[in-house]
């Protein structure tokens, strides 16, 4: 599936002064740990934090990844880019039928995901794009810290610009996405390619 290499390029980096903890704590535990400080009490109430309030069922993964848009002021109307993760045949699909991408235009890309049960810390999207096996790009993105709630979460990322030229638009680009917090926990991890051409 993919080289050691990948796997390296597909680590986080490191947050400086961070210290994984190893061991996953829930949104009651942390709604109890030093109740008495003020300052803490807002910042966890702002992550949805407050004691006495039952975050449900606390099987299953920790965060699920609903969707990554590609979004751009130039696409046509109705023609949208998402990847939902959800569809396995779709995601397969877009390995063997890239995606088409205009060149030189400005997108930015937008992922939705949901926190079920515990908080998360240190969550980033990490992308590495190849061209014939070679490694022409890679983008690390932090998403941030979130409780959990009933609602998915967008984050929005920074505006880019799509690579133009013929060099450009020869051959397909494939890519490896991720999204991996700073304890090194996998939430989501899949392949897609696309191409570049002059037009959507």
């Amino acid at each position: 599936m993919s080289s050691n290499d990948d796997q390296d390029d597909l680590k986080p980096s490191a947050t400086p002064g961070y210290k994984p903890t190893g061991t996953a704590k829930t949104a009651d535990e942390y709604a109890q740990l030093d109740a008495e400080d003020e300052s803490l009490a807002r910042w966890k109430a702002s992550l949805g934090i407050t004691a006495g309030v039952s975050t449900g069922d606390t099987s299953g993964p920790r965060v699920t990844v609903l969707t990554l848009e590609l979004d751009s002021p130039t696409l046509p109307p109705g023609k949208t880019l998402v990847f939902d993760l959800n569809d396995s045949a779709k995601l397969a699909d877009t390995k063997k039928n890239p995606i088409i991408i205009k060149e030189g235009v400005e997108y930015n890309v937008r992922i939705t995901f949901k926190v079920n049960h515990s908080i998360i810390s240190g969550v980033r999207y990490i992308q590495l794009v190849k061209r014939a096996g070679i490694k022409v790009d890679k983008l690390e993105q932090m998403l941030g810290s979130y409780g959990p709630q009933a609602e998915p979460y967008t984050k929005n990322f920074d505006v880019e610009e799509s690579p133009s030229g013929l060099v450009a638009r020869s051959g397909s680009y494939n890519v490896r996405s991720r999204v991996v917090d700073d304890d090194g926990e996998v939430y989501a991890d899949w392949e897609w390619s696309f191409k570049l051409a002059k037009e959507w």
